[in-house]
């Protein structure tokens, strides 16, 4: 089952063409992991699919359900009560963290389930401790953001997604903040995900990771999918110019 749809998705920023005609589906279980140079629209894709900002054009679908259309070249969002259900469909993680800094890693953690989900506060804190220690942060739960390492911040960014128990993981760039020994505890993660099948799309510049963990690469320059594929063929040997140079610069 494709627990996402999307087709022919375009996003414009003025006179600038971002997100030119980008049509992907992605499968439940499935890990795809999107390359690109800067300013191939990467972070723009996730932010439109994140409904951060809405499309100038196209269809999305979510677990099964329409959260945009187009009709008569404008598009058509879903009405408020059905694209909050969309939205507890996935999860999103930034690169930036992004936690509340007045608030403990707990209540970072248990707010959304709690206030968003309607949820019972002494259940929701049972399963964020259990989050907590999966992520190695048991004896943090009472500290502050500005407490942590980096590394520390991101795993906590990632048991608040996991809190709101989505269907999907979007990471935008989820290691680009952090320096390379706390990169490598962030892949750990992931690839921990993975292996419980979490459905995940991950922009990413960390090509052996890609290669390692992800059912799909997909890589997009000028605002195009411009290749996709296995990552052993995509990494490994691609077919088109655009994606070669890319690598090559990047030593892959």
């Amino acid at each position: 089952m494709n627990l996402l749809e999307i087709k022919n998705v375009k996003k414009s920023f003025g006179d600038l063409h971002v997100l030119k005609d980008i049509s992907m589906n992605v499968a439940e279980s499935e890990v795809v992991s999107i390359l690109g140079p800067s300013g191939s629209g990467k972070s723009t894709l996730l932010r439109c699919l994140s409904m951060l900002e809405h499309i100038d054009g196209g269809r999305m679908v979510y677990c099964g359900k329409e959260a945009v259309k187009t009709e008569n070249d404008k598009p058509v969002y879903a009405n408020k009560k059905e694209l909050k259900e969309i939205k507890e469909c996935f999860g999103l993680v930034f690169q930036n963290f992004n936690l509340f800094p007045h608030y403990t890693l707990l209540k970072n953690i248990c707010d959304a389930p709690i206030h968003v989900l309607k949820r019972d506060r002494a259940e929701v804190e049972k399963e964020a401790r259990v989050l907590l220690k999966k992520m190695g942060l048991s004896d943090k739960e009472n500290y502050y953001p500005h407490q942590l390492s980096g590394g520390q911040q991101q795993r906590a960014a990632i048991a608040r997604a996991l809190a709101m128990k989505p269907r999907m993981l979007f990471f935008d760039e989820p290691t680009s903040a952090l320096d390379p020994e706390l990169t490598a505890e962030i892949l750990k993660v992931l690839k921990d995900l993975a292996a419980e099948k979490m459905t995940m799309i991950i922009v990413t510049h960390e090509i052996d990771f890609a290669r390692s963990v992800s059912d799909r690469v997909v890589f997009m320059d000028g605002g195009l999918i411009v290749e996709q594929g296995r990552p052993e063929d995509v990494i490994d040997n691609p077919k088109n110019e655009r994606t070669k140079v890319f690598l090559r610069k990047l030593g892959a």
